[in-house]
């Protein structure tokens, strides 16, 4: 099959296709999306050597579940052990043994087949396009704060980033607070946000007023800034994932009080 293989170096190649273990299925990739991680990737992020992607929709082509073949389906990315505490608690993303697709331990999306778990995968409605359904994975991390955090209307919040997994994470939650704000950097990106009936800027704004910012920049800046906005007791939520280390303002987290939570991948049930 034809696949993109990394190694030090992107390049598009014929590699075997995968056969699938008990359990999994084998899955003919319809579409593909590019994720802020997968460029990460390229830069060395995770240490990774395969096929990369892990936004996908396919059809499923053989299964030892015959109700799925020829389904359509997209699915979770992370593949656990079955056998830890995290993976008998449902937190499979957690499992210290996990592998993901197309990030760690397991190749990709980016190629015509790949395989996955049965439980990792969820039917696709005939009402919506595979362009559409490559959008449930990041549109599933971005619900995981509602998860993690309650948030209402009267909380200030500040979405820090304008690029698809931050107007994603903007969008869900204008819908609980309508005056949710997107710091961007490029102007056609804040115009599209605008466009979406969302407050946007290349400008902050209120100093030390926020009560929640979510940091989804992809950019290690963007913890800085957030750092410097964010109220006292205020909550930092950090999406962004890059291959470099960070110095952050430790000083700044201890005498501001600041809550820093991480969020990752969600839950495509939800």
């Amino acid at each position: 099959m034809k696949a993109l293989y990394f190694d030090k170096a992107l390049r598009l190649c014929t590699v075997a296709a995968p056969k699938p273990k008990p359990g999994e299925a084998l899955i003919k990739v319809t579409a593909v999306g590019i994720c802020n991680t997968d460029l990460e990737i390229l830069k060395g992020y995770m240490s990774f050597k395969g096929i990369p992607g892990h936004e996908f929709c396919g059809i499923v082509i053989k299964c030892d579940d015959s109700q799925l073949i020829n389904k359509r389906v997209v699915g979770e990315i992370n593949i656990g052990c079955r056998e830890c505490s995290a993976c008998n608690m449902n937190l499979t993303r957690h499992c210290p043994r996990r592998t993901v697709l197309g990030i760690q331990g397991k190749d990709g999306a980016m190629a015509q087949y790949l395989t996955l778990p049965v439980e990792n995968l969820h039917t696709v409605s005939d009402n919506i396009e595979d362009s559409d359904a490559v959008f449930v994975e990041p549109l599933a991390a971005a619900c995981e704060i509602l998860e993690q955090i309650h948030l209402s209307p009267s909380h200030n919040i500040m979405v820090v980033g304008d690029g698809k997994l931050a107007a994603l994470i903007a969008q869900i939650l204008h819908v609980i607070n309508p005056n949710v704000f997107v710091k961007g950097l490029q102007p056609e990106k804040i115009q599209l946000l605008k466009n979406l009936g969302l407050h946007a800027d290349t400008k902050p704004f209120g100093h030390r007023t926020w009560d929640v910012i979510i940091e989804a920049t992809g950019n290690p800046e963007g913890i800085s800034l957030a750092l410097e906005y964010i109220k006292p007791r205020g909550t930092i939520i950090l999406k962004s994932t890059y291959n470099q280390k960070i110095a952050i303002d430790q000083n700044a987290i201890v005498i501001n009080e600041i809550n820093i939570l991480g969020s990752r991948c969600g839950n495509f049930e939800l």
